[in-house]
């Protein structure tokens, strides 16, 4: 049996690598030079392979789509992933935050294990081979460095990412050869992603602290609150802390054209107890030697408390903005800058094996898909477990009866 793999990122390597398991003959095709880019560079700064919270909790992160992708999650766990890891000889330890990294905490040691492994069972590598569609009679079409390539037409998984990142090989131009085919699709939209704060920041605060971490803190936004750190950027705010509100961020501004979020720039100390500090009055400090004295705030937080309140010293707006700083967001930044999209091909156009009914024949995995989640290594698990649910569909589609 022989089937074609379109994509050599997470979904697209684990499809091929169960299918070659199962004896077919594979033949995985990516437009990059070489596969896994994004997935090494996702590992540039420690590679985060799933998480070890509760595995109900693990689930709920994805949100509206966590049915959808609950019977993939099943068949393979932050457990499963963390043997999968082990068989190919990488060692993992949970850090403290519960993310799970490779003992090493880089990405090339694990690509090369798993490239070896796939090019031991027989896997067939195309680079420089960019997916264009079908042609009349089912053969796909690929652009090459030579001309356009046809390949006849078998069972086909196409792994071919979102669209952010576009210089890694996941450009979304995959978007309107599905939609000709008549997949059902949600449109693509940036997901872990930076936003623009309205009106900008002030030029001083931009040039004195544009890159720099705001930590520790509170975000609170639609009634949530978590604590973590996020990065002032040169018109707004990025980082981890933001990437967990991204999606309902989004959709607010979508819905109302802005999203207010509060800080709580103070989150070891109690309303109760910086009202009190605050009432005391400054007596002959200045604001700036008051609040590093009192609380330890200096640099970045206390410019942003200036850029929201100005001068004054009331003490009772002072206290309440610094446990509840609102930021306004206005727009997110470019889809091609964000970790991830959401949107993509809709579960109600698959079957339960991930075969695309406007498309019989064809399996579609990955990032492709409409589902999104945090980062924390949830996008990586959800595009592995995809990857092997697909494949699982073709070889369950081979079997008669």
């Amino acid at each position: 049996m022989k089937a074609r793999v379109v994509g050599g990122g997470p979904a697209g390597l684990m499809a091929a690598d169960v299918l070659s398991q199962a004896g077919w003959a594979v033949d995985l095709y990516d437009a990059m030079p070489s596969v896994g880019r994004k997935f090494l560079l996702a590992g540039r700064g420690g590679l985060n392979l799933t998480h070890s919270e509760p595995y109900d909790r693990f689930v709920a992160r994805f949100g509206a789509r966590a049915p959808a992708l609950q019977a993939a999650l099943d068949a393979f766990t932050p457990d499963d992933l963390r043997a999968w890891a082990a068989d190919l000889g990488v060692d993992t330890f949970v850090g403290s935050s519960g993310r799970v990294f490779p003992t090493d905490l880089k990405a090339a040691p694990l690509l090369r294990a798993w490239l070896r492994r796939l090019h031991a069972q027989g896997v067939h590598f195309h680079s420089r081979h960019r997916w264009l569609g079908w042609d009349e009679d089912g053969a796909l079409r690929f652009a090459t460095p030579a001309g356009e390539a046809r390949v006849p037409a078998a069972p086909t998984l196409l792994a071919l990412g979102g669209a952010s990142w576009a210089r890694l090989g996941s450009d979304g131009a995959w978007v309107p050869v599905l939609q000709a085919a008549g997949a059902e699709l949600a449109p693509l939209q940036p997901s872990n992603c930076g936003f623009a704060v309205e009106g900008g920041w002030s030029a001083f605060l931009r040039e004195r602290f544009a890159g720099q971490p705001v930590k520790p803190v509170s975000l609170t936004f639609e009634g949530r609150t978590q604590q973590g750190e996020f990065v002032l950027t040169d018109d707004g705010v990025e980082g981890s802390l933001v990437y967990a509100f991204s999606a309902a961020l989004r959709d607010a501004i979508a819905r109302d054209g802005q999203a207010t979020l509060h800080l709580d720039l103070l989150p070891q100390h109690p309303l109760d107890k910086v009202r009190e500090i605050l009432n005391r009055g400054l007596g002959a400090k200045s604001l700036a030697s008051f609040l590093k004295s009192q609380f330890k705030l200096s640099g970045l937080k206390p410019a942003l408390l200036h850029e929201v309140l100005g001068a004054s010293k009331d003490p009772a707006a002072l206290a309440a903005t610094l446990k509840a700083l609102p930021l306004t967001l206005v727009a997110t930044r470019p889809i091609d800058e964000a970790i991830s999209t959401a949107g993509g091909v809709r579960f109600e156009g698959l079957d339960a094996g991930y075969q695309l009914r406007a498309k019989p024949g064809v399996w579609v995995a990955g990032e492709m898909l409409d589902w999104e989640a945090p980062t924390g290594g949830y996008l990586l698990t959800a595009c592995l477990a995809t990857g092997r649910a697909a494949a699982q569909g073709i070889l369950s589609a081979a079997v008669p009866g």
